[in-house]
């Protein structure tokens, strides 16, 4: 089997998968929006699901991602270019932050007002300069673990970090809250605690109506629990990425 075939093999599960969560959840499968993580693997790769259909592709590594989105435009019209949308999902440190605004639409990592201020100060200046049209969208990530090691903000924090981030002079877009359920905890139990916190955003940010929460082995689990973003990496592509990477 081709690579192309491998990979709309994968996709049509994966599809699968999300229309029959939210299928048992009451929800309607466009409420979910899918997206491809596709660190460690080629810009081929992500160029091919780009023409099998996806929209939203993901990258962890700004040192990986800002080489790789230009890659990935060279190898798709211009129009099919145009219409992806790229997601920084991964722990960003500040000193990235001006290369990550010009080549992310959204930033899903954002922990604290450093990194939120590194990124308003990115925004404007990459607006400034035409290397994009708009500001940047962002969702706080959250600690339901409270480890420091996995990033995130904690839930006490998160309502002092989220003013913080819509006075950033209109660069920033409060959209909504991300997070990873932590090992060795149920994780339905998790996106229930992350569905509480999201609610509590929406009531004072009504715009702020994105939850990125699941991934390939637990996205039925987040789906029941509102997510409307599931991040899927491995059950697309398999695990063969770069070693480079």
């Amino acid at each position: 089997m081709d690579r192309r075939a491998e990979l709309a093999e994968a996709l049509a599960h994966v599809e699968a998968r999300v229309a029959a969560a939210c299928a048992a959840a009451g929800r309607a499968r466009d409420e979910v929006r899918l997206l491809a993580v596709t660190k460690t693997f080629p810009a081929s790769d992500a160029a091919l699901l780009a023409e099998l259909g996806m929209t939203d592709l993901a990258e962890n590594k700004d040192q990986e991602a800002a080489s790789k989105t230009r890659e990935v435009a060279g190898l798709l019209s211009a129009d099919r270019a145009r219409a992806l949308r790229w997601h920084m999902v991964g722990r960003l440190q500040r000193n990235k932050a001006r290369s990550v605004a010009r080549w992310a639409d959204e930033v899903q990592s954002v922990d604290s007002e450093r990194l939120a201020t590194a990124l308003a100060t990115a925004t404007r200046s990459a607006l400034d300069v035409g290397d994009r049209e708009r500001p940047l969208d962002v969702l706080v990530q959250v600690s339901l673990d409270a480890d420091p090691g996995r990033g995130g903000c904690p839930v006490g924090d998160l309502p002092a970090l989220a003013e913080i981030i819509t006075q950033m002079g209109g660069l920033l877009h409060l959209r909504g809250l991300m997070a990873v359920a932590p090992l060795g905890v149920d994780p339905g139990r998790a996106f229930e605690r992350l569905a509480v916190a999201a609610e509590r955003l929406r009531a004072d940010y009504p715009e702020a109506d994105r939850l990125s929460a699941g991934m390939s082995g637990d996205l039925e689990q987040a789906v029941a629990h509102g997510s409307t973003c599931v991040r899927v990496g491995t059950a697309l592509l398999g695990g063969r990425g770069l070693a480079s990477f």
